[in-house]
């Protein structure tokens, strides 16, 4: 990132380079909109997109994935500074979020691609994610047991860009399924 010092007397600009350093999530939780609202909203979050991933279906199209034939789930990818948001507390706004104990379903929407899943990145995410998805199904706070897919990420594939930030585009701050 470009950060514009500027001299003592004010005079002239001095630009120097800070280095951030991102790490990659991606968490399927039903409709991608409200998902990637949520996380667009989170101190530490430094950009999101919404996609496809985990099919077989090489660049689908939403109406592909819509067809329930590809395999893939609606997701959002999520670039973080770990240094000011944590892995695990992405993982409690995801849990929080939704309804992890439905299978392939999210409130009115049905179907494969609107499942629940965390698609890890490094082994680091995937023992986190194991841990908290078994802390939370421990927990009680759900009735019936949690059916969250934890899976290796696989190939992103971007959404349209009339996906990309729906919410936002057309004033909304969320889509509430609960």
């Amino acid at each position: 990132m470009w950060m514009d010092n500027r001299d003592e007397a004010g005079m002239g600009a001095i630009m120097t380079t800070e280095r951030t350093t991102t790490e990659k999530a991606t968490f399927g939780a039903g409709c991608f909109w409200g998902v990637e609202a949520t996380f667009r909203q989170t101190p530490g979050v430094v950009g999101t997109q919404v996609g496809y991933l985990g099919g077989t279906l090489a660049n689908p199209t939403y109406e592909d994935v819509c067809s329930g034939r590809t395999g893939h789930a609606e997701v959002v990818e999520v670039e973080y500074d770990p240094a000011r948001v944590s892995y695990d507390e992405l993982l409690d706004l995801f849990w929080e979020n939704h309804d992890p104990t439905t299978l392939n379903r999210q409130g009115p929407d049905v179907g494969e691609q609107y499942r629940s899943a965390i698609f890890f990145h490094t082994p680091q995410q995937e023992a986190a994610a194991r841990a908290s998805k078994e802390r939370r199904d421990r927990s009680g706070r759900h009735r019936r047991p949690i059916v969250t897919e934890i899976t290796p990420a696989s190939a992103f594939y971007r959404a349209e860009d009339y996906h990309q930030q729906y919410l936002e585009k057309r004033g909304l701050a969320h889509c509430a399924i609960r």
